[in-house]
């Protein structure tokens, strides 16, 4: 008898599928192929690619280069998404069903961000400064 996996994190299946997408979608932005003004103009970068268990959802974490305002752009990816999974066909025909493409703005380099900053503030530079002079 199988017993379902008690961990959330994704299966290999699921991360191997997830590149797969990621690919696909760069690709298609890459060839210019959505014609929407936003999203012309714009360099995009899909950082990761996370897929449902049941592979059906693909949910795209992208960061637009060079511009302040992401949610002009997420808007226009999501308004485009019924066509830009139309056009995963070639590069994902060995898939059972074509994943519903979402685009979400990918917030983690923000966070990277802070926690750079904080490790450099002066608080926890004196406590590192600390500890090397106890040894």
């Amino acid at each position: 008898m199988a017993t379902k996996p008690t961990s959330s994190a994704p299966s290999q299946r699921m991360l191997r599928v997830g590149e797969q997408v990621r690919a696909a979608i760069t690709q298609v932005l890459q060839r210019g192929e959505v014609r929407d003004d936003v999203i012309e103009k714009t360099v995009i970068s899909i950082s990761e690619v996370r897929m449902s268990p049941d592979l059906k959802i693909a949910t795209a974490y992208v960061t637009p280069l060079g511009i302040s305002d992401h949610g002009a752009v997420i808007d226009a990816l999501n308004r485009n998404a019924k066509y830009i999974r139309g056009r995963l066909g070639p590069q994902l025909r060995q898939m059972k069903y074509m994943p519903e493409v979402r685009f979400r703005d990918d917030t983690s380099f923000d966070n990277y961000k802070k926690i750079d900053e904080l490790l450099r503030s002066p608080e926890v530079q004196r406590d590192l400064d600390g500890d090397t002079e106890e040894q």
